[in-house]
């Protein structure tokens, strides 16, 4: 909301600043889609797991943290 609606800081009083952040929320809900959150409880338990496995392991492991040879789908790269 900061650099859409308050930047620049060119107003001259409480009642400027209170009509341009009704516009801007008049013309967001006129423009706003739902969108499908894909990060769920059971990602927020990988991840937390895996964090925490993270943590735990030996410094001498040859083998790389499962982190960086599988990411769960939200932390995939994104496709093009």
């Amino acid at each position: 909301m900061q650099r859409k609606v308050v930047t620049p800081n060119d107003f001259t009083g409480l009642d400027q600043v209170e009509d341009r952040l009704i516009a801007f929320e008049r013309r967001y809900n006129e423009t706003a889609r739902p969108f499908r959150w894909k990060f769920t409880p059971a990602d927020l338990e990988d991840l937390m797991a895996g964090s925490s496995d993270t943590n735990r392991k030996s410094t001498t492991s040859s083998s790389p943290p499962a982190a960086a040879t599988s990411l769960p789908h939200y932390q995939q790269p994104r496709k093009p």
